[in-house]
């Protein structure tokens, strides 16, 4: 059925953190999604493929800006620097404008990345990488005092090491945190009123869950509850007359087994550890080591947090480099070290233009990055299949020349980590399963195609695809396309040129010096993190 040649005015991104279609496609074609069912009937759908890596961090901030992560500048949750530190990334580590700074009034909430709280003509409550809510999490900054006071136990998310034994408890505080969330999204709609062009809004419990639970009449069950907020959303936006775009940053499946990409970089000679001599030397001799000093400080009540809230980020660092310990950055010799890996599998040659303690002529980088190829891609198991796939970052990210020299991820059921180990391969312990790179995309609005399929669509495409459809011009940089599958033929939209528009790098004052201890904590409980 035909719509009238009319554009919407608004729309609502609905992002499901980490749902993959195969689990949508399954049950709303047995009946046990209505709400996913009716997007299907009604609009357009389909894959959406994700970043290189499939993870949260780049992905996100590529479905809000519509441009991969060479043109928004985040590559991971920490930002190496070129004295082999670390700090995690923030909002003003983002160089390419937000749907939300391209259109207004606009409501953001729990979307990962946004902290700390940007000035839009709206509201904004911060998600993922939020240290906690006693920093100022939203905007306006009297809209925490409406949330403490409507959700007094809002939290940014869960200490997810506390539920690595206690599943159903873990279970249960994902559904808390889920009804938190919704009643936040309520009250976001309540602040909006009428006055609104763009709601973009996030649950991250879903990646949460399937991280540790990945069985499948738990997950239905989760999923059922996703598609009741769906339902929501959707007579919302019926009401409104708004386009709405249901996306996930990435998919989901099991792994089976972690790989020490770190591992086959020491035993080949391109990466070397520091040498237990001097201080490190004497305090392994006496048996000192990271995990006893923390757990000796923990019986005293002292606590990792304590120390990192007290003294200066650099001092710890100094400190950290002296304690012996399986740490993926601070147990490296740089000074020997030809490469290493670092985050989410961003590989990096450890070249005199980049690093300090570089010893690799910028020259001899091509050469060096065919050589690890070679030793990434014959990584095999038993049955002689290749466990990790390997990505030129040239290739990936060819506008930034700071971006990663190559990206090294877990194959199929195999998922790659960067911890120093004795061995190449080791268990997943309480991690059930993880990331792919099909997530999903469904359209439903006034000027959508009931029942189209699409395919190919990126998630830098949204974004794009959003503007457009709203009547908005689209940034003359940008990766992505209009989807124009998306939309009924007799549409606006699909009978519109698109117009486009220039950008300037997003300007976001001074850095930010906050604690993020619970955020890494929160990481390590996921798995993002060693």
């Amino acid at each position: 059925m035909s719509r009238s040649s009319s554009t919407a005015e608004r729309a609502f991104v609905l992002g499901f953190d980490g749902v993959p279609w195969n689990l949508i496609e399954q049950w709303s074609d047995e009946g046990e999604l209505p709400n996913f069912a009716r997007m299907r009937d009604d609009g357009a759908s389909g894959t959406l493929e994700s970043t290189q890596p499939a993870t949260t961090p780049l992905a996100w901030p590529s479905i809000a800006t519509g441009v991969w992560p060479d043109k928004h500048g985040i590559y991971g949750f920490q930002n190496l620097s070129s004295g082999y530190s670390h700090e995690m990334y923030t909002s003003h580590d983002l160089q390419q404008p937000a749907l939300w700074e391209q259109v207004s009034p606009a409501h953001v909430g729990n979307v990962p990345m946004t902290y700390p709280a940007r000035e839009i003509d709206g509201t904004m409550v911060t998600g993922m990488m939020t240290p906690s809510t006693d920093k100022a999490y939203t905007h306006p900054p009297e809209l925490k005092s409406e949330i403490e006071s409507r959700i007094p136990d809002y939290e940014i998310s869960l200490d997810y090491p506390d539920y690595a034994d206690r599943l159903d408890e873990f279970e249960l505080a994902v559904d808390d945190m889920l009804a938190n969330r919704r009643e936040l999204m309520q009250l976001q709609m309540d602040e909006a009123g009428d006055d609104w062009r763009l709601f973009f809004f996030v649950y991250t419990a879903p990646d949460r869950f399937q991280h540790l639970i990945w069985d499948m009449d738990r997950l239905l069950a989760h999923y059922k509850k996703l598609d009741e907020i769906l339902g929501e959303v959707m007579a919302y936006t019926d009401r409104h007359g708004a386009d709405l775009y249901v996306v996930s940053d990435h998919g989901f499946g099991p792994i089976e087994e972690l790989v020490y990409v770190n591992h086959f970089l020491e035993r080949e000679g391109y990466l070397f550890r520091e040498e237990d001599d001097g201080a490190r030397g004497a305090l392994a001799s006496l048996g000192i080591s990271r995990d006893r000093i923390t757990g000796a400080l923990d019986r005293l009540g002292i606590s990792e947090e304590m120390i990192v809230s007290t003294l200066p980020r650099a001092l710890v660092d100094s400190v950290a480099e002296q304690i012996p310990g399986d740490h993926a950055l601070y147990d490296v010799d740089y000074d020997q070290t030809v490469a290493f890996v670092h985050g989410s599998g961003n590989c990096y040659v450890n070249d005199t233009g980049r690093f300090e303690n570089g010893v690799v002529d910028p020259d001899q980088i091509p050469a060096i990055k065919a050589e690890l190829t070679d030793l990434f891609e014959s990584v095999t198991d038993d049955s002689g299949a290749r466990m990790l796939d390997v990505f030129d970052g040239d290739d990936l990210f060819p506008t930034d020349d700071g971006s990663p020299d190559l990206i090294v991820n877990g194959r199929g059921v195999y998922e790659a980590r960067n911890a120093l180990t004795g061995e190449p391969t080791g268990d997943t312990g309480t991690y059930a399963a993880s990331h792919r790179k099909e997530g999903i995309v469904l359209c439903r609005g006034p000027s959508v195609e009931a029942g189209a399929t699409l395919r190919g669509a990126r998630v830098v495409d949204i974004a794009p695809t959003l503007l457009h459809g709203i009547g908005e011009p689209v940034p003359k940089n940008a990766d992505g396309r209009v989807l124009f599958d998306a939309f009924d033929e007799e549409s606006t939209p699909a009978a519109t040129k698109v117009e486009r528009t220039g950008v300037s790098k997003t300007e976001h004052g001074e850095d930010v010096d906050d604690d993020f201890t619970d955020v890494e904590d929160r990481l390590k409980g996921l798995g993002y993190m060693e």
